[in-house]
């Protein structure tokens, strides 16, 4: 299908994009790499009276460090992240994650700022983001503000995104060493969205868990931060007991859309497999 006209903006600054969101509201929609938007345009699911395309600001793209903190501009496509050498000596998972995101034609496009603001359940930065303790800055007419990854996002396409403000960057705190990290995805083919996914941090000391969190990827409404499925593996050593019990938490916050995927037990219990492999890939890699 072909979407409905729309007027095309261009702006070269976020300043500039900002006063066209300000003029425009609800009748304007961010164009980033387009994945998300264009397909729910041509859907007619989504039909923005003028859409405002921030590729040509150059400000938003970019991974760079700042004291504790690696920041990642919002329009950084997703190859882009796969090469940074800072991502993979301060945040590893950032850098090794997209490579199971689409296929190498999307991530020369996509943005990681794009997949996040979109709010889409389905996408894999939201669950990323909360796993890395990561936080985004938002900026819009009264200026900047940074909010946590956990607690961004409120349901489908729901995010505390204003309808006036851009996603400017995501800056997230540098892995203590000894971090172990993973993100298992399953997922039916090649450039598929997750029939469930698990993204795990943690770190370890004398064979206990002592940090650990754990996201999940498309058994919810958005995004979700399992905490209970963390309080049963801090403090414990891992044994086949103590990551039993954070899937079988895990699962217990589920609350899966059935589609052509699977059904809501089909996938709550994928949720639960994917927890179980990233627990042990994470503790593989703490060092």
């Amino acid at each position: 299908m072909i979407p409905p006209a729309f007027d095309y903006h261009a702006p070269k600054s976020v300043g500039e994009a900002i006063a066209l969101l300000g003029q425009y509201g609800s009748d304007a929609k961010i164009l980033a790499g387009g994945h998300s938007l264009l397909p729910m345009m041509k859907l007619r699911f989504a039909q923005p009276a003028h859409l405002i395309d921030i590729n040509r600001i150059a400000e938003l793209r970019g991974i760079c460090e700042d004291g504790a903190d690696v920041v990642i501009g919002a329009m950084t496509v997703e190859n882009d992240l796969i090469a940074s050498p800072i991502l993979r000596a301060k945040v590893p998972l950032l850098a090794e994650a997209p490579k199971l995101i689409a296929d190498p034609q999307v991530r020369n496009r996509g943005t990681i700022g794009g997949d996040i603001a979109h709010g889409d359940p389905g996408n894999d930065h939201p669950a990323l983001a909360i796993a890395v303790d990561a936080s985004f800055v938002l900026e819009g007419p009264n200026g900047r503000r940074t909010v946590k990854a956990d607690g961004f996002f409120h349901g489908t396409y729901m995010t505390d995104l204003a309808e006036d403000e851009i996603l400017v960057a995501i800056r997230v705190p540098a892995f203590a060493a000894g971090t172990g990290w993973a993100y298992e995805k399953l997922k039916r083919k090649t450039g598929d969205w997750a029939t469930a996914g698990a993204a795990v941090v943690m770190r370890m000391d004398a064979g206990r868990v002592t940090h650990c969190r754990i996201a999940l990827t498309n058994v919810a409404p958005m995004a979700l931060r399992a905490t209970d499925a963390e309080r049963a593996l801090l403090g414990q050593p891992l044994t086949d007991a103590s990551v039993a019990a954070a899937a079988q938490a895990a699962m217990a916050i589920c609350d899966p859309a059935e589609d052509l995927r699977g059904d809501r037990e089909y996938k709550t219990a994928m949720a639960g497999e994917m927890v179980k492999r990233a627990v042990r890939a994470a503790a593989a890699r703490c060092q």
